[in-house]
């Protein structure tokens, strides 16, 4: 009888789930196309602010492994910009639970470690459909958690669910020193720029240490939609400065100091928001089993990436310790899906909400906030257990409610 468990993929999703089951006594087989050194001498991947629920998930592994030198994100600052060198509208918030961020290319070797010293077996390839049929010969479940990689493929778009068919931001990272402190909390600084895109910033942990994160959401053909021709880190920085200068000088006037963190500390690019089916069908017959971006890739304007991750490895693992031994078959692993499909849809619709010029009763909410902090505490905390904001974000009876219970 197979009992181990494969996954494919050691990325936040991955790692998470194969440490978990191998605290529980499971054997596993974990595959990564990259090494911890390549992902180490790497370019990052993902910006990765991680708010209290999933941190929570990390730490029942043990896993809070940079709790003394990951600066905390205490809170959050929301602007929304109007042409001038101020802000038409800005108000902050404090989280109940601090976010951090720990740049992956230190967090995920160190995580193959703990793996490895568990006992898990960590094997190195560029997973190809002929990997997948073999792992599945040797395994009673076989998980993708490769969100970026060419296997997530094999899984279909699903159409009712992916309600985006095309990639609705030009993205790009700037991971940078040297940022002046805001206020008297360190925050995530939320900047809405009407018909241009969003640009957000907060504190992060990078292979140097201290760092910030610059986040850029450009509308495709709109003026941040400008990475196309850049071609070097000096050039990525400077881009990066004139949009700030262009756009939200505000926040411009803090980066006047600023200097890449290192020549990797740069990402851009663009994909389209999608669900799949998270089932998928080998040649063989075999059925694998979908997690983390691989079912459900959002787009980074609502910061939840690494929390649905998270969360999706925390919700397969307990299923997975549940269902043993009986097979994991088929209907098991739609049912499990589900489950967490549950939790993502509303991320998933608030998410694309954002991606969306603001309906009249979602501007009345983050303008009345300005005005009620506990209005400002509800919507911050909401990146939390983005759930928690519905249905007021997507129903303006539920908002003018919302407001009337909150006056």
């Amino acid at each position: 009888m197979k009992k181990s468990i494969g996954i494919v993929g050691a990325g936040q999703s991955g790692l998470q789930l194969a440490i978990g089951l191998r605290q529980a006594g499971v054997a596993v087989v974990l595959l990564s196309a990259q090494t911890p050194e390549t992902i180490r001498d790497g370019r990052v991947t993902s910006s990765q602010c991680m708010f209290g629920a999933a941190l929570a998930h990390e730490r029942l592994l043990g896993l809070n492994l940079w709790d003394d030198t990951c600066p905390r994100i205490e809170g959050m600052e929301f602007a929304i910009a109007a042409g001038g060198d101020q802000p038409a509208l800005r108000w902050d918030a404090r989280l109940e639970t601090s976010a951090m961020s720990v740049d992956q290319r230190l967090k995920m070797p160190v995580l193959m470690e703990t793996f490895r010293s568990l006992g898990g077996e960590l094997r190195f390839c560029e997973v190809h459909l002929s990997d997948l049929e073999k792992l599945c010969e040797e395994c009673a479940l076989v998980i993708v958690s490769a969100g970026k990689g060419a296997v997530a493929n094999i899984f279909e778009r699903d159409s009712v669910r992916s309600e985006c068919d095309r990639p609705m931001r030009s993205l790009a990272l700037t991971y940078v020193n040297g940022l002046k402190a805001r206020g008297e909390f360190p925050a995530v600084c939320f900047n809405v720029i009407p018909g241009v895109g969003e640009y957000f910033v907060f504190p992060a942990l990078t292979l140097g240490g201290a760092c910030e994160i610059m986040v850029f959401e450009g509308i495709p053909g709109g003026p941040m939609d400008c990475w196309g021709d850049v071609r070097t880190p000096a050039q990525h920085l400077e881009t990066s400065l004139d949009i700030l200068r262009r756009f939200v000088p505000w926040e411009f006037e803090r980066a006047g100091g600023v200097s890449l963190t290192d020549p990797n500390g740069i990402l851009a690019g663009r994909f389209a928001p999608t669900v799949r089916n998270p089932l998928a069908k080998l040649p063989s017959g075999a059925v694998v089993l979908g997690m983390g971006d691989v079912v459900c890739l959002n787009d980074p304007i609502t910061g939840q990436g690494a929390n649905n991750a998270s969360k999706c490895a925390a919700h397969y693992l307990k299923e997975i310790i549940r269902r043993a031994p009986r097979p994991y078959d088929a209907e098991w692993m739609r049912e499990v899906f589900e489950g967490y499909w549950r939790y993502a849809a509303l991320v998933t619709s608030w998410t694309n909400m954002m991606l969306r010029p603001p309906a009249p009763h979602m501007m009345e909410l983050l303008q009345s906030a300005g005005a009620r902090p506990e209005l400002a505490r509800w919507f911050v905390n909401g990146f939390d257990n983005p759930p928690d904001l519905f249905p007021a974000v997507a129903d303006p009876i539920a908002a003018a409610a919302l407001l009337r219970a909150r006056g």
